[in-house]
């Protein structure tokens, strides 16, 4: 290409930016009036019994919908209450459970859900007996259902737990589309917790710390750190080769990984360096020390994988299961009338005995 012909598309370009501008200003506000239409339509489409969820997801003016910005605020009230309306249709036309939000008796068989958290940072405390416990803070960010499977239709009872907070424009129309037809928030981070099919709870329920009571233990699950590539003595805790003068250049090598000509192979799984870390791992039997219901903060003890504000799954239990008697089930659910910001921190029950009078 020519100087000229370089400097002609230089003095169009500023003009060329503008026309992408209006253009792309021109199909928002488009996006936005056949969202509203849409929306007319599924209001009076869906006024009789047999609405069905199909119809929000089979609309083609929804799928071609980029942004809700501008009309998110007023039409999830009623995507909320048309996906609770769906779903207990649904329930009693395959002959199942319709879902309440209520406290249930728990029994022995009953597998309540989890929540996702944020992992704040790890401090220390110390009880009222004068023991030092290292703990890690846990934020339960906004944390409701977004989903319900259940084993007539999906073939298993679980259920879909969203947290945190996101954009519109951050999402993919897919994701975007999903939580239009559950009718919640937008939520940063899905989660799915199997429960039982007691333990099922309606779209839209709040989960808040004192799903959790204090003294229970929890299994946390998470990304742990990455550490990059690392050698077999940081990876795995190997001791390494002598220390001593006469060993070179291999004060922290591997030492043997295979045979000569039998087996004549290095065999699969043996440990050696590579990447260390960035995988899913489980912390099994984690004690909750504290609770702050006016904060949603949780104070466990120990650590938990995962950078600080990394989002964490947790759930009751496997090995050290807690007694039902004790929980809320299937989750605990606020009362209208109360001020939970006055709420005041709750700790686990150490007992009257003072731990260090004990042999006395």
């Amino acid at each position: 290409m020519s100087a000229q012909a370089k400097g002609l598309m230089r003095s169009f370009r500023p003009l060329r930016n503008l026309c992408r501008l209006e253009t792309r200003q021109t199909v928002q506000n488009r996006a936005v009036e056949e969202f509203a239409a849409a929306q007319q339509m599924l209001i009076r489409g869906c006024s009789g019994v047999a609405c069905r969820l199909s119809i929000l997801r089979s609309s083609p003016e929804i799928a071609s919908f980029r942004s809700v910005s501008s009309v998110e605020l007023r039409l999830l009230p009623f995507s909320r209450s048309f996906a609770s309306a769906v779903l207990q249709d649904e329930s009693l036309d395959r002959g199942g459970l319709v879902l309440e939000a209520k406290p249930k008796p728990m029994t022995a068989e009953s597998r309540r859900t989890g929540v996702v958290a944020v992992k704040c940072g790890m401090t220390a405390v110390w009880d009222k007996w004068g023991t030092r416990v290292p703990v890690t803070v846990l934020w339960v960010d906004d944390n409701q259902v977004v989903q319900v499977k259940t084993k007539e239709k999906e073939g298993h009872n679980a259920v879909q737990i969203g947290a945190g907070q996101k954009k519109a424009k951050q999402l993919t129309k897919p994701e975007l589309g999903h939580f239009i037809a559950s009718g919640v928030p937008l939520k940063r981070k899905l989660a799915e917790f199997p429960v039982s099919e007691d333990g099922l709870l309606p779209v839209g329920t709040v989960l808040n710390v004192r799903h959790f009571v204090p003294g229970q233990y929890v299994d946390i699950a998470g990304i742990t750190t990455g550490k990059g590539f690392q050698g077999g003595m940081k990876r795995w805790g190997f001791a390494g080769m002598p220390a001593s003068h006469g060993t070179s250049v291999a004060h922290r090598a591997l030492g043997s990984t295979g045979g000569r000509q039998d087996p004549g192979k290095v065999f699969k799984g043996k440990k050696m360096a590579g990447q260390m870390g960035a995988k899913r791992r489980t912390v099994k039997n984690v004690w909750i020390f504290k609770i702050d219901p006016a904060r949603n903060l949780m104070w466990v003890r120990g650590q938990v994988p995962g950078h600080s504000g990394n989002f964490v799954e947790l759930r009751d239990a496997v090995y050290k299961k807690p007694d039902p008697s004790t929980l809320p089930f299937p989750t605990f659910f606020t009362s209208a009338d109360e001020d939970v910001s006055s709420l005041q921190p709750l700790e686990v029950d150490l007992g009257e005995a003072d731990p260090f009078l004990a042999d006395d």
